[in-house]
């Protein structure tokens, strides 16, 4: 096997072995509690510039289904494991985990001890690390001292479409898994814009089950080519790096806000919604990911188990008098959700469309769907 290292900016050095490609890449380092799901992370386009711990120790047990991925190809800059399964068992696999990663570049490193990783991030917070096959420890030591973290940089414009596109695929029948329902099945009756910040495709799938006839655009966009589509609504996708670095889909989500046309964020799209409305966002220590995290919902008392993904939050103190919060974290009361009063418009930090993840959230995309029955009515 041929060895690896993993060094922290903190000056913490882990040495085990390679997994994946070999090489060497640099990211973020964040950990995921997510026991199953390891395809849908590497292929989530939140986790660009990210090296990702997956906190339970066996990965790769049911192998890779290029119908699993969540995007046109894996955003991770890099990943850790504890144990990954070299002989898969599932009838859909088609690929190894490490067959995968090496397919798409992708660097990792195995056989360390991820536990004691973890306990590092969350006592010490976030922080840029480096994995390598070739460089000794010093000089991959020296490198992540001297490389920034994820704020001030727009991500969005790396993982965004290049050009508009219809969306035309709907969940999947656990009877015929490989025969997604088709746009010909459903009946579309709202004309919904979707701004891909960095979009899911299970997102796409449920607002296409929702009954939406689903153009997706990239996000760079303008406020005024949306609208001139004259959509039923319009949604807001998930997507990486710093909210308050996307300063073009700020101003563009500003314009929208007031053209009255029913709104729907997640992820960075709420967070993006918050700053558009004049509040402010800031860096977590470590951030939530995982799917487990507990939600409350303010209005209607209920609490869900979600699915999450993200280093940043919107501040709820800079909130005050702009929008109302409908949803709080039980673990550390940040903002999960908002709305804006007397306007069609609302947000949510997590993802229901979950995948992998529990489906307690899948509502919001019905109450999005009443929205705009509502309004266009």
């Amino acid at each position: 096997m041929i060895k690896a290292i993993l060094a922290l900016s903190d000056g913490t050095i882990f040495e085990g072995f390679s997994l994946g490609a070999t090489g060497t890449t640099s990211g973020e380092l964040c950990f995921n509690t997510s026991m199953t799901g390891y395809q849908e992370v590497l292929t989530d386009p939140s986790y660009c510039g990210h090296i990702v711990t997956m906190t339970y120790p066996h990965q790769g047990n049911y192998g890779i289904n290029e119908r699993d991925n969540e995007s046109r190809r894996p955003w991770v800059e890099g990943f850790i494991v504890r144990e990954p399964t070299a002989t898969p068992s599932s009838w859909r696999s088609e690929s190894s985990l490490e067959a995968y990663m090496k397919a798409h570049g992708i660097v990792g490193i195995c056989g360390i001890d991820t536990r004691a990783l973890t306990s590092i991030i969350r006592d010490s917070g976030a922080m840029t690390a480096f994995i390598s096959t070739e460089k000794s420890a010093e000089a991959l030591l020296e490198s992540a001292q001297k490389t920034a973290g994820l704020e001030g940089r727009d991500l969005t414009s790396v993982v965004t479409s290049e050009n508009s596109y219809a969306w035309q695929e709907g969940l999947w029948s656990m009877a015929d898994p490989f025969n997604p329902n088709d746009r010909s099945q459903k009946e579309l009756k709202y004309r919904v814009a979707v701004y891909d910040f960095g979009i899911k495709r299970n997102i796409l799938r449920l607002l296409h089950d929702a009954g939406c006839d689903v153009t997706v655009y990239p996000a760079g966009t303008t406020a005024e080519e949306v609208l001139g589509t004259e959509p039923d609504g319009i949604f807001l996708s998930n997507g990486p790096g710093d909210p308050a670095a996307v300063g073009y889909a700020i101003n563009t989500v500003k314009k929208l806000v007031k053209s009255k046309v029913p709104l729907f964020g997640i992820c960075l799209g709420h967070q993006i919604l918050g700053l558009a409305l004049g509040g402010r966002t800031f860096k977590m220590k470590f951030g939530h990911r995982g799917i487990n995290q507990p939600v409350k919902d303010l209005l209607t008392g209920k609490v869900e188990i979600t699915s999450q993904n993200h280093g940043f939050a919107v501040d709820i103190e800079s909130l005050k008098g702009l929008a109302e919060v409908t949803h709080i974290n039980l673990n550390d009361k940040t903002v999960e959700g908002i709305t804006l009063t007397g306007s069609p418009v609302f947000s949510v930090q997590y993802h229901p469309e979950a995948s992998p993840g529990p489906h307690d959230s899948r509502y919001l995309f019905k109450r999005f769907t009443d929205m705009m029955e509502k309004y266009r009515t």
